[in-house]
C-alpha cells in the first residue's frame, strides 16, 4: 500500500513551499515519527515526518518549489519492518526424524576479525571510493564535490550527526580566508598582474523564501509609509536592581527567569492605551484601531527574522509574558513555529541589543504603524541632581508612520516608556 507525502497546508496565504533537505535518502526504511524533509515558506519553516513505517520514495528533489498540496513521494507500507519480522526466517524449515539422527556437520571456526584499517591521511582521501565515504544527501555530495571539500573536517548538525548543506556552506564560509600569493625572498619581486574582479572566485547562494519575503516587505514598508523615528535614553537602574532582588522567588514561583522583555512589553501597552495610533494602521482613506493588544517580538533566526505574536499582552502576567517568549524561542529552533504564530500583530519590539547594537533605526512591520527598538545596556555618566553619575543606560528608538502618527505623538509615546522603565512600581508586576 502507497502511502502518499504532500505538503501540507501552512495557511490561506501560503500557495507553494520549497523543499529545503531531505533528511533520508530514497529508498530508506522510514519508521513512523521520523523526520523526513524541511519545508521552507516565506514565513515559517516546517520539519515534516513519516505519518507510517515502510520504504520511502523520493519524486521530488531538494531545492524545488512545489504548490501545497502537491506529492513529493510516497511510503511503501507494505514493506514495512513488521511485515518482514513476521516472515520465518528462510533458513528455518522442518526437520524430519531421519535427518534429526544424522550427525550435524562439523562447525567451521571463522578466522579472527581483520583489524580496523588505518584512517588515511588526508591527501589521500580523494582516492577512498565514494561507497566508503560518509553517507550525504545529493546537494551535499554535488556541492562537496565541487568545492574537492574533506567531509571529515565539516560537523555535521543533522539527525544522527548527518552532514546538511547549511553545514557545508558554514564550513566553506568559516575557512573562507583569501589567500596571498607570496614571491620567493630570494627572487626580486615582480609587479603582480591585475586579475579582473570577475575572474575572483564568488559564492552565488539563491535566497530563501523567507529571505526573499523579508526583502520585499522592507522595500514595501520603504516605499509606502512615512516613516520616522525618534530617540530617547532609559536608565536601567531600578530594573536591573528589581531584577536582582526578586530573580531567584520569581524562578521558584513560576519556573522561569525575569527577563528584561516583559517589563517593556507592559511599558508598550500601557503607553499604547494612552497613543491609540500607535496600536492602529491605515487601509485605505480608512484608520483601522484596534481595541486589543497582540505585541510581536522579534527573533532572530537562523533563516531570518521572525516577529511571532503574544496575543492579548495587555492581560498576562510578567509570568505568563516570560513563559510565552521562551515556548517561541524553542518552537523556532525547533522549526515548529506556526504561521498562526506570526499573524495579527498590532504594535512589534525588537532588540538589538543581544547582538551588542547601541542604536539604530528599525523598520516598520507593515501594515503596523509603529515599532520600538531596544538596545544594549551600557554604563554611562549621566548628570542626575546635578551631579555626574554612572548608570546603566540604554538607547531606545520608536519608528513610526508620519500618515498617522504626529510628532508629539510619537515623542511623547517614547517618554512614557521611559516613565514606566525608569519607575517599574507604576505598572504592576507579580513577584
Amino acid at each position: 500500500m502507497q502511502l502518499e507525502i504532500k505538503v501540507p497546508s501552512v495557511g490561506e496565504s501560503v500557495t507553494e513551499a520549497t523543499l529545503a533537505q531531505w533528511y533520508k535518502k530514497d529508498g530508506d526504511q522510514v519508521r513512523k515519527g521520523e523526520l523526513l524533509f524541511v519545508l521552507e515558506t516565506d514565513k515559517v519553516t516546517l520539519e515534516i515526518e513519516a505519518e507510517a513505517d515502510g520504504v520511502l520514495q523520493i519524486s521530488k528533489s531538494e531545492g524545488e518549489t512545489i504548490p501545497i498540496g502537491a506529492v513529493v513521494g510516497t511510503i511503501d507500507r507494505s514493506a514495512a519492518p513488521e511485515a518482514a519480522e513476521e516472515r520465518a526466517p528462510a533458513d528455518e524449515k522442518e526437520v524430519t526424524p531421519a535427518e534429526a539422527e544424522k550427525p550435524a556437520p562439523p562447525k567451521l571456526e571463522k578466522p579472527p576479525p581483520a583489524p580496523p584499517a588505518e584512517r588515511p591521511p588526508a591527501a589521500l582521501r580523494d582516492e577512498i571510493p565514494s561507497a566508503a565515504r560518509p553517507s550525504l544527501p545529493p546537494s551535499v555530495r554535488r556541492l562537496v564535490a565541487e568545492k574537492n571539500l574533506d567531509v571529515s573536517k565539516v560537523t555535521g548538525t543533522g539527525p544522527g550527526g548527518r552532514i546538511t548543506k547549511g553545514d557545508v556552506l558554514l564550513y566553506l564560509e568559516q575557512a573562507a580566508v583569501p589567500v596571498l600569493s607570496r614571491v620567493p625572498a630570494t627572487q626580486p619581486s615582480v609587479p603582480q598582474e591585475v586579475v579582473p574582479a570577475s575572474d575572483e572566485p564568488i559564492t552565488r547562494k539563491p535566497m530563501s523564501q523567507i529571505r526573499q519575503r523579508i526583502a520585499a516587505r522592507l522595500v514595501e514598508a520603504k516605499q509606502n509609509t512615512a516613516m520616522l523615528t525618534t530617540f530617547n535614553e532609559i536608565d536601567m537602574t531600578r530594573v536591573q536592581e528589581i531584577r536582582a532582588q526578586y530573580k531567584e522567588p520569581f524562578q521558584k514561583k513560576y519556573g522561569v527567569r525575569l527577563g528584561i522583555m516583559s517589563f517593556f512589553i507592559r511599558a508598550c501597552v500601557e503607553a499604547l492605551m494612552e497613543f491609540p495610533e500607535l496600536n492602529a494602521y491605515i487601509e485605505n482613506k480608512d484608520i483601522i484601531y484596534h481595541d486589543y493588544y497582540h505585541l510581536g517580538v522579534a527573533i532572530g533566526a537562523e533563516r531570518g527574522l521572525v516577529v511571532p505574536v503574544i496575543r492579548h499582552a495587555d492581560k498576562l502576567s510578567f509570568a505568563q509574558l516570560e513563559h510565552a517568549i521562551i515556548d517561541y524561542v524553542k518552537k523556532i529552533q525547533e522549526n515548529r513555529l506556526e504561521l498562526a504564530d506570526l499573524e495579527g500583530g498590532t504594535f512589534t519590539i525588537t532588540n538589538g541589543g543581544v547582538f551588542g547594537s547601541l542604536l539604530s533605526t528599525p523598520i516598520l512591520n507593515i501594515p503596523q504603524s509603529g515599532i520600538l527598538g531596544m538596545h544594549k545596556i551600557e554604563s554611562r555618566p549621566v548628570v542626575i541632581d546635578g551631579e555626574i553619575t554612572v548608570r546603566p543606560m540604554m538607547y531606545v528608538a520608536l519608528t513610526y508612520d508620519h500618515r498617522i502618527v504626529d510628532g508629539r505623538q510619537a515623542v511623547t509615546f517614547l517618554v512614557r516608556i521611559k516613565e514606566f522603565i525608569q519607575e517599574p512600581d507604576r505598572i504592576m508586576i507579580e513577584i
